[in-house]
This record gives structure tokens, sequence and C-alpha cells, in this order.
């Protein structure tokens, strides 16, 4: 809540007492100082509004920001962790393919030895 919102209550309830007396009183005078004091105090309490509403909105968009932010940064980091298990992925499967070639080779080469000792 506002400040002006408090202050613009206050000078409302003085205006409607001030307007109460004077109405009782007969004074024309203290009943209209009443009822200018109760606008006074609408106008200052809706300015209270005004600016309560306007840091409401201020406060919706920082937490739109930061919710976004989190968000694509969640969202970043996701899919940075997902390029990171596809490029080990790929690396081990060179890997793989590459040892097994290669054990075929040497399995090759170790049955031509064989057959080179047996001639």
């Amino acid at each position: 809540m506002d400040i002006d919102q408090i202050k613009g209550k206050a000078q409302n309830a003085f205006g409607k007492a001030e307007q109460a007396v004077g109405e009782a009183v007969g004074s024309q005078h203290l009943a209209n100082a009443g009822v200018q004091d109760e606008v006074k105090g609408a106008a200052t309490e809706t300015w209270g509004n005004v600016k309560d509403t306007a840091k409401s909105v201020s406060d919706t968009a920082k937490t739109k920001t930061v919710v976004h932010e989190d968000h694509a940064r969640a969202s970043g980091e996701a899919h940075a962790s997902n390029l990171r298990d596809k490029v080990v992925a790929g690396a081990e499967h060179v890997r793989d393919s590459v040892n097994a070639k290669l054990d075929d080779i040497k399995d090759h080469q170790a049955e031509k030895r064989e057959e080179i000792r047996r001639s």
C-alpha cells in the first residue's frame, strides 16, 4: 500500500467528520471545507492507487523478465548438455568402430603369421 493511499483515506475521513460537524452546527463554510478535504483525500488516495498499480505492473514485468531469462538459460543449458552428449556418443562410436577394424587387422595379421610359420 502506498503512503498516499493512507494519507488520502485519512484526509477523506477527516473531511467527512468536518462536513458533519459543519452541518451539525449550521456552518456552511465548515461543511464546504469538509467536502473540499474529502475531495482532496479522494484524489490523494487515487494517486496512491495509481502509484501502487504502477509498482505492481513493474513487479510483474520484472518477474516475467527473470522467469524468461531463467527458462532461456535452462533451455540453453539443456541444449548444450544434449550437444555434448551427442559429441561424446559420436566420438565413442568412432573409437569403437576404429578399434574393431584394428582388431580385425591384428587378427588377420596373426593368421598370416601362423600361415607363414606352417609353410
